[in-house]
């Protein structure tokens, strides 16, 4: 699933292809893609028609466009195989195609949502009182992430201390900390050299703000190449895909010698998912006798 550094791909594309143009027609063409909007399709092509498409905006690994002078937002959720392309309006349409929205502007582009698995959609929401970035109401729940310049570092630390869990499962807690998932995690806890299951209790300030720092470079070099593709499913606005995944130095290396020590790397089920480490360098937490 998309995390932090591929959504905000995906919101500067559309920030440079969609922001401040008017929508002329809407299509839906699978009732999943817009499940989570309350009047289904045929509501959420006319409450769009004659919008006018605000900045894009992102909170985590949630996606909106404000739509200009209303409290209304569209709310993009990608899902595992959702992507936001603009297309030339004579391209042909793509297998997955969900939703295409045209614009009545003679830029010769329109906008498409493309999801094979149809886990992703589209849906418009009010958005939160007073929001100067109309973030949408069903999503206020969502902490800032590591990248806002609006996050509070001290009051991270504090709510991780309280938390009493352990620290993958704290950086994956999108009321904590938003935009960071299993990929990401596991990078940003390998250069701390910490395990996943050491508990966030005993963390100290100075453990969890150098935490929070590789957090933040492994997202922006993330970021810096398109972020991390491992198929054809996660791709920008243009439909090209990020290479981080050759920068990977943990997740997905399971046996591959560990690039700081040479020891193999290891691989755990955690959660439904898999935790990638070094047992060398991220040796587990002791078990209190």
């Amino acid at each position: 699933m998309p995390e932090l550094p591929e959504v905000e791909v995906v919101r500067r594309g559309l920030e440079r292809w969609v922001a401040g143009r008017t929508v002329e027609a809407v299509e839906v063409l699978h009732p999943r893609a817009v499940r989570r909007h309350p009047g289904g399709g045929p509501d959420f092509a006319a409450r769009l028609r004659g919008e006018t498409l605000g900045v894009p905006q992102r909170r985590g690994k949630y996606l909106w466009l404000p739509l200009a002078g209303r409290d209304l937002s569209v709310l993009g959720h990608l899902g595992m195989s959702g992507q936001l392309l603009v297309q030339p309006e004579d391209a042909p349409d793509e297998k997955h195609l969900r939703i295409r929205v045209r614009f009545g502007d003679d830029a010769g582009t329109e906008l498409r949502f493309v999801d094979q698995r149809t886990f992703g959609g589209l849906s418009l929401h009010e958005t939160v009182a007073d929001s100067p970035e109309g973030l949408p109401d069903v999503i206020a729940h969502i902490a800032r992430d590591p990248l806002d310049p609006l996050f509070d570092e001290a009051a991270y630390h504090l709510a991780l201390r309280a938390k009493r869990t352990t620290v993958k499962r704290a950086l994956l807690d999108q009321s904590l900390i938003s935009g960071v998932g299993n990929i990401y995690a596991d990078e940003a806890l390998w250069r701390s050299k910490l395990h996943y299951e050491r508990p966030t209790a005993n963390l100290t300030r100075p453990r969890s703000a150098e935490l929070l720092g590789h957090v933040r470079d492994v997202m922006n070099a993330a970021l810096a190449v398109g972020g991390t593709s491992f198929d054809s499913l996660y791709v920008n606005v243009n439909g090209q895909s990020g290479y981080f995944d050759r920068s990977l130095d943990a997740y997905g290396r399971e046996d591959e010698p560990c690039r700081r020590c040479g020891t193999p790397m290891r691989r755990r089920p955690w959660m439904n998912r898999s935790s990638y480490f070094c047992p060398r360098c991220q040796r587990p937490p002791r078990v209190a006798s």
